[in-house]
């Protein structure tokens, strides 16, 4: 059974940093490409960043370019979101997903991925 759980969500100040970190069991992450999403309150759930099956692309929103990285380890079989320089406006639930798709490239379009967390919250604020 695939499952994905998210952690590492917590406040924040504006500018701060946070690491988010999505742990799969029942697959491997270097088997399905990987999404983080956020959604704020009142606010569609949008892709944040992704990493393909190769790991060798990402994607990022333009809100996120320059200060938010994806990466992943397999051996700990975790992607992380390594999130610089926060904003207020990156208050949400971040959740993290897989497309078993088999897409050799990666999307940040939620319809694309059917495997999701139950997310973390993220508030930054001072």
């Amino acid at each position: 059974q695939l499952q994905l759980a998210e952690s590492g969500g917590g406040l924040v100040q504006p500018g701060g940093s946070l690491r988010l970190s999505c742990t799969a069991s029942g697959f491997t992450v270097d088997y399905y490409s990987i999404g983080w999403f956020r959604q704020a309150p009142g606010k569609e759930r949008e892709g944040v960043s992704c990493i393909s099956i190769s790991g060798k692309t990402t994607n990022y929103a333009d809100s996120v370019k320059g200060r938010f990285t994806i990466s992943r380890d397999t051996a700990k079989n975790a992607v992380y979101l390594q999130m610089n320089i926060l904003k207020p406006e990156d208050t949400a639930v971040y959740y993290c997903a897989a497309d078993t798709s088999m897409n050799y490239y990666c999307s940040n379009e939620k319809n694309d991925y059917d495997h999701w967390g139950q997310g973390t919250q993220v508030t930054v604020s001072s």
